[in-house]
Parts: C-alpha cells; structure tokens; sequence
C-alpha cells in the first residue's frame, strides 16, 4: 500500500498539523510496513506540546516599575522572535520575552495596555493587559476571521476600553495603512454608499459592509481617540475573506454514483445550512449531507442542472452545473450553434463573391459598349474590298492621295497574314513584287468611299 504521508525520494516522511489546538498536544509516532515485517509503534515518537501566550505582569522593589513577561507552557523550539503591541501601536525595540516599564517615565502610563505575539505569526497574539488596575485602553473584536458570500452583507464588530476620565472624540474603521497614514472607510471611493458605523454599545461598534465584493478580502482594524491618547492601527484586527460558490462534481464511493459538492475558498462562517437546486426549482428532499449531493447515474430522475446556495442567502447561487442528459443537449445546442455560425459565415462569402464577380462582368460590358459607341460615331469602315491587286507602294501612294488618315486592320498575303503592328519579322523573305489583298481597310473621310 502507499504511504498514508507524503515522503520524498529519500524516504523522509513528514507530518504536518494545521490550526493547532491544546488537545492536539500528544506524543506522535511513525509506522510503515513493508512484504517482510511491520515496524512498531511501540518505539518512542516525538511530544508535541501546544500552547498559548499570555502576557504575565509582575512588580519588582521599585515603585512604579512593571515588568512584562511574554509566557508560554513550554519552551517555544527556534528560539524565536517576540513581538510587543502598546495600545495597539507596534513597539520595534523590544524583541525579548520580556518588556519593562516605569509608569515614572514619559510615555509610560497606568493607563497603557500590552499584548505580544512571536514574529511571523503575528496573528496569534495575547489578550491586552493593563499595566495597573484594569483602566486602560484596550480593543477586542468579536471576531478574528470571518468568511461571507459575495454579494452578501456583513457585520464586524469590536468593543473597546478606556478610562473613565477620558472622553471619546473619534471612532473610524479602515483596511489599508502605509507609515501611520490611514484612509476611513467612509472616505474611500471604493466603498461609497456600502459602509456603516453603528454603536453596539456604549462601548463598542460595529462596521456593516454590503453587496460584498471579492475585492473586500482584506483585514478590517477599528481605531478610537480619547482627549489623552490614539488607541493604534497596527494591532491586529478582523481578517475578512469574501468567497463565491461553486459546484464540483467528483465520482462517488460506489460505481454510477456521483458526488456534487458546493465548495468555497474558505470555511463559511456560523456553520450555514446547504441548500439545492435542480432545473431551477428547490429540492426539498435531497439526498445531501452537509455541502454534499448525491446522484445516480443509472438513474434518468437524477438528470437536470443544478446549483447550489446558502439558507438565509436564497438569491446568492453558484453557476449552473449540468449532469446526465442535459449535459448532452447543452453540447447539442452548442455544437448547432456553432454550425449555424459557419453556414453564415458561408452566406456572406458567397454573397460577396458573387456580388464582386457581378461587379467585374458589369465592368467588362460597360468597357465593350463604350468602344462599340466609339466604332459607331467613327467615320465608316469598310470591311471587304475586293479586286484590287497591286503592289504595296502603288497601293500607299493611290490611298493616300484619296484619303490623309487610313486605318489598317490587317493585310491578307497569299499564304499568311500579318499585322501591320506587328514587330515579328516574317518568317520567309518576302519579295517587293509580291502581290497583295487588303483584307479590310479603314476610311476616316466619307470620300474613300466613292
């Protein structure tokens, strides 16, 4: 059998574990078999131990002076990086396990709170701490992930801390910061007449988005200001992944089964109710099990298209998928289309053709009646004038003192004929006393003629 983990060609076989969690905390061990013997389990494996950061607060002998302790369960493999968030500010300096502060000190108040995180997995940071009491400013969202429709609408929503003797001026949400520089998103273009603030309490708010756009994917951070102090932007908010539905059809467990699944980009929020549609029309008794629809090949009531949606969201569907029959006629229809195109295309090429070979042939008679006008309006031409036989000199001479202007078409010789254009010579010597016939003969002056 092949491995059930994937291992590379030098045989190192790899487990990895996603979205860790306490109770994943266990020891982990390998096994493979091969056509002689099993190699066991019973060998020790390795221990993983899952854990969460906490920041622990602890006074020392001086008066005023906390110190900040960035702690785990168990010692984190790497030796990793810490990160420290003061009232939700970014503090670059400190990049131990522990911080110090000395509410004596400017810039360090009773009223401050702290959270830490290790670097490159900023997101999993601590709850915020008060440095004294529990009077400090602080932000919690409600959520830190959300996953919703496209074209659906969605609320993320935070509650926020602050001292009694501080008054609230401002209260904003936003997406995008550069160097501290951030943009409310009332103010942004990209979100005009699709955002609202609403206070959910008297502490907190509540960032409504509709008509959602794949666009939108983005981390939304909500920022408040007090007559003392700027609770920041750089600590982390709510993660927001806006997703659309598709239908994917993948063969089933038994033989003429097949299994169509409503899939998304990310794991919809709240757990949603599946629902589907066949030709349309709703299913009320589907064979389903949670995004999953079961059909039968064999069977012709199976048959139809289908797509699928989320209870509560009836208007937002996935594109529609044909399975069975109406997958023929789909190929059917497009394929008669496709031939209907060509015949069309035919039409217009032979209608074109014979419109231009109508243009040349109408080209051509114009041309012929124009030198036919032009032979009629032409002084006469006399084809055939017979018993005269001279010499060619003689014949020149008496032509030309009768007429100025001869035409001649061509002379008849005794045994060939040659133009008068022409510039082959003859292929015979001819001699000057050979007599010859004027085949035809061209008079521009009525008086040749008499």
């Amino acid at each position: 059998d092949p491995p059930k983990i994937p291992c590379d060609s030098r045989e190192v076989c790899t487990l990895r574990i996603t979205d860790l969690r306490e109770r994943d905390s266990a020891e982990y061990k390998f096994r493979f078999k091969t056509q002689y013997a099993e190699w066991g389990y019973s060998f020790h494996g390795i221990t993983l131990t899952v854990t969460d950061l906490q920041v622990k607060v602890s006074s020392s002998t001086e008066e005023k002076k906390r110190t900040l302790t960035c702690s785990t369960t168990c010692f984190l493999t790497d030796n990793p990086t810490y990160i420290w968030y003061k009232n939700g500010q970014h503090l670059h300096d400190p990049t131990s396990q522990q911080y110090s502060c000395n509410t004596l000190v400017v810039g360090c108040y009773s009223t401050d709170s702290y959270s830490c995180a290790v670097k490159d997995h900023d997101d999993f940071l601590t709850p915020t701490v008060c440095v004294h009491g529990q009077s400090c400013l602080n932000v919690t969202y409600t959520k830190r992930s959300i996953c919703a429709l496209k074209g659906s609408t969605v609320d993320i929503t935070c509650t926020y801390r602050h001292p009694s003797w501080h008054n609230v001026t401002e209260v904003s949400w936003f997406n995008k910061w550069e160097t501290g520089v951030t943009t409310d998103l009332i103010q942004d273009p990209e979100y005009a007449g699709r955002v609202k603030y609403h206070p959910t309490t008297d502490k907190g708010s509540t960032l409504r988005i509709t008509d959602l756009r794949e666009s939108d994917s983005a981390e939304y951070k909500f920022r408040f200001t007090t007559t003392e102090v700027k609770w920041g932007y750089s600590f982390p908010g709510t993660t927001l992944i806006v997703t659309d539905l598709q239908v994917k059809e993948t063969p089933g467990t038994e033989e003429g089964k097949v299994t169509l699944t409503c899939i998304t980009t990310c794991t919809l929020t709240d757990n949603p109710t599946y629902i589907w549609y066949k030709n349309g029309q709703l299913l009320t008794n589907p064979n389903t099990q949670d995004n999953f629809l079961y059909l039968d090949q064999i069977s012709s009531g199976d048959a139809g298209s289908y797509s699928c949606g989320v209870e509560g969201y009836e208007n937002l569907r996935s594109p529609v998928t044909f399975f069975g029959e109406p997958k023929s006629l789909k190929n059917a229809v497009v394929g008669i289309i496709v031939v209907i195109l060509i015949l069309i295309l035919c039409l217009f090429g032979f209608v074109w053709f014979r419109k231009k070979a109508s243009k040349s042939t109408s080209d051509t008679r114009d041309r012929r009646d124009t030198v036919e006008n032009g032979q009629r309006d032409s002084n006469p031409v006399y084809d055939n004038i017979s018993g005269m036989t001279m010499a060619p000199i003689a014949a020149q001479r008496a032509i030309t003192d009768e007429q100025d202007d001869i035409t001649y078409a061509s002379i008849q010789h005794r045994n060939q004929e040659v133009p008068l254009d022409s510039t082959v010579p003859p292929s015979h010597p001819q001699k000057q006393d050979e007599d010859f016939q004027y085949a035809t003969v061209k008079f521009n002056s009525p008086s040749a003629a008499q």
